[in-house]
């Protein structure tokens, strides 16, 4: 057999002088070829001794019938959870459907099963915060009549809360009525029927402090307001039973009467 092909200085002075160039310059890619390929090497064996040992069988059954552990476990990265779905999850599809803020998912297995996983989408910030409906309702039916904390105490025994999630308080409750324009019972006291003291003594022809001394001495009936305004119930016997209570008084005089609330002059 013949001798191989000499190498190291040798080779270089068994090259054609005029060749010695080009091989010098392969000579010298070769080496940091070999160099950049021993670096290599080394560096995998450093890996492949610095990675942790896979579990043994037993091990790997458990977490196999433990996968919500494993998913939530705090050593467990995005990345491993990205690996593990590609492992169990085959495709994933979007159905159609006609609530904009429900979702249907169709899940295909890799071992062929396949379900269907009904989901709430995440709304967006201001539509998340907007009053529920539930909330709205109730306050405009109440609003009118309780102040708010009454209603406050209302919405927490129906077990409603903002859209946030969070307990209405008093300060909820007065932005709910400022942006739907729900009134307080301070600014709309009068129920049906009810008129005013002043309103009453306008229609009696007499002054209102007479009519004030009859509501305060049980004389005419009268309901008080929370910010302290006095509401009387008024129709045709209430308006009969005050003229004859004026007719019969030595000292009230009666003016000439304008409006009644029974529609009489």
């Amino acid at each position: 057999m013949e001798n191989p092909l000499p190498s190291g200085r040798g080779a270089f002075k068994a090259v054609d002088p005029g060749n010695r160039l080009v091989a010098q310059t392969l000579e010298s890619r070769w080496e940091a070829t070999l160099t950049a390929l021993a670096e290599a090497e080394a560096a995998l064996t450093a890996a492949r001794e610095s990675r942790p040992s896979l579990p043994d069988r037993d091990g790997l059954l458990a977490l196999a019938t433990d996968l919500p552990r494993l998913w939530h476990a705090a050593d467990t990265r995005d990345k491993d959870r990205k690996r593990l779905l590609r492992t169990l999850v085959s495709d994933v599809t979007l159905l159609p459907q006609t609530d904009r803020w429900r979702a249907r998912v169709g899940l295909r297995w890799h071992t062929g099963a396949s379900e269907e996983v009904a989901l709430e989408r995440p709304k967006p910030a201001p539509e998340a915060r907007r009053t529920p409906s539930a909330a709205l309702a109730l306050i405009s039916r109440l609003g009118p009549q309780l102040r708010d904390a009454e209603i406050v105490t209302e919405l927490a025994a129906a077990g409603i809360t903002t859209g946030s999630g969070r307990p209405f308080d008093e300060a909820a409750v007065r932005w709910v009525r400022h942006v739907h324009k729900i009134p307080s019972p301070f600014t709309v006291p009068f129920r049906d029927g009810e008129i005013s003291v002043k309103e009453v003594a306008h229609s009696l022809g007499i002054a209102a402090d007479t009519v004030y001394y009859w509501i305060t001495h049980g004389q005419l009936a009268a309901r008080k307001t929370p910010s302290g305004r006095w509401c009387v119930p008024w129709d045709e016997e209430t308006e009969a039973a005050c003229l004859r209570r004026i007719a019969k008084s030595g000292h009230l005089t009666l003016k000439t009467r304008t409006i009644t609330a029974g529609g009489a002059v």
